[in-house]
């Protein structure tokens, strides 16, 4: 049984809502690693340039394997640094197309700068890169673009049970990026 599902993505791929809705269908336990960093005291500080909290990846780290070791049943763990942290047995990474997820972070209020950011995050793969340079073939993408968050849970779930072929490298906006810069 597969004890330790990491979803990851940039920010606004829809991972906090269906980690929640997939959660309560799977009746298992969901982190929130953002939530656990600041409840633990794992931020750092501001990066002043870009206004994101700096995280202690090594301590939010320890913490995650905790968890794991200290837990007998699937714990979902949601948040776009949870393919940085070790003890996934599957990473799935949630993309959208980049036009369609600038409209979200502005919806957030994000600046340009960092709106621009997380859109050339997501044209280039660049959790999905991150996550495969870690875990390998045990990490899947998932374009959900165009899913309710009903089709994306039920996709995860496949992927969760072994019967989901979303590897790596199936998403590609590179021409998003190659259009827009």
């Amino acid at each position: 049984m597969n004890n330790a599902i990491f979803i990851s993505g940039t920010p606004c791929t829809g991972k906090t809502t269906v980690s929640e809705v997939l959660a309560d269908r799977l009746d298992c336990k969901l982190i929130k690693i953002n939530d656990l960093a600041i409840e633990n005291n794992f931020v750092l500080g501001i990066d002043e340039d870009k206004g994101y909290k700096v995280i202690d990846i090594d301590s939010l780290n320890e913490k995650v394997l905790e968890i794991i070791d200290s837990n007998d049943g699937m714990i979902i763990f949601e948040g776009h640094l949870s393919h940085l942290c070790d003890g996934a047995d599957k990473v799935i990474i949630l993309r959208v197309r980049p036009e369609i997820l600038e409209k979200r972070l502005a919806k957030r209020k994000y600046s340009k700068a960092k709106i621009r950011e997380n859109l050339e995050a997501e044209a280039m793969g660049v959790c999905s890169a991150e996550a495969f340079d870690k875990y390998g073939d045990n990490v899947f993408e998932i374009d959900v673009t165009d899913l309710s968050i009903d089709d994306t849970s039920d996709l995860i779930n496949c992927v969760i049970s072994g019967n989901g072929d979303f590897h790596v490298g199936s998403v590609d906006f590179m021409d998003w990026l190659l259009n827009n810069f």
